[in-house]
């Protein structure tokens, strides 16, 4: 294969695994306060964090792309504010959209979680004497956390898919689908999509194995 292919192949699949990384941490860490505050026992906690969870699950990530780019990048106070010299490109709208589509899901994961951890361990933490913070900090979320594991691992691969909707928005940086599509557009040439597809095939694999790689780390030895 020559060096014209791999190489803007190369960069594509940089751009999508950047994507991907990028917002699924900062999605996993937007989580955990929505999820924290839809089991809040105070209603307009819940309200909004369901309100968060109800737009961006219930609307296309494909929509929320073009929201961003298109309507919140238009406002004045966006055009006047410091960081528009970053704001005016299309890549960073394409990673907030990513980030916090992926904190809805996320976040619902982790509420599933912390809600499945057995009321016993919650009392015996009382029982010693635990606050709430020490409660959630050292018992429910490392105990949610390897509840939460392949829920989790499936979520991090449905985003690495979604990254391919990264090249629908104009001016982001070529990602892999975006690479094999320019490409096929070139030459009529269908190896780029396979190429693209044997990627992200194998992309798919290697997230899932760490995932797996972790639950065993993690797993609670039988007593």
């Amino acid at each position: 294969m020559s060096p014209d292919i791999i190489g803007p192949f190369v960069q594509g699949t940089w751009i999508s695994v950047q994507i991907l990384v990028i917002s699924s941490v900062g999605g996993i860490l937007l989580a955990l306060p929505i999820a924290l505050a839809r089991l809040s026992p105070s209603w307009p906690l819940r309200l909004l964090a369901t309100i968060w969870s109800a737009f961006f699950r219930g609307t296309p990530l494909l929509v929320q792309l073009f929201l961003f780019y298109y309507g919140l990048r238009q406002f004045e106070l966006v055009h006047d504010s410091a960081l528009w010299p970053l704001l005016k490109e299309a890549y960073p709208w394409a990673l907030m959209a990513f980030t916090l589509n992926m904190s809805a899901y996320v976040a619902e994961i982790m509420r599933t979680g912390i809600a499945g951890v057995p009321r016993g361990e919650r009392e015996a933490a009382e029982s010693l004497g635990f606050s709430v913070v020490q409660t959630y900090r050292f018992i429910i979320l490392p105990r949610a956390f390897r509840i939460m594991l392949p829920a989790l691992s499936n979520e991090v691969i449905l985003q690495l898919k979604a990254t391919a909707l990264a090249s629908a928005v104009p001016l982001v940086l070529p990602d892999l689908t975006g690479i094999a599509h320019r490409m096929y557009a070139k030459s009529a040439a269908t190896e780029p999509l396979f190429l693209a597809g044997a990627v992200y095939i194998g992309l798919t694999f290697l997230i899932a194995r760490l995932f797996a790689l972790a639950e065993r780390k993690l797993r609670i030895p039988a007593t």
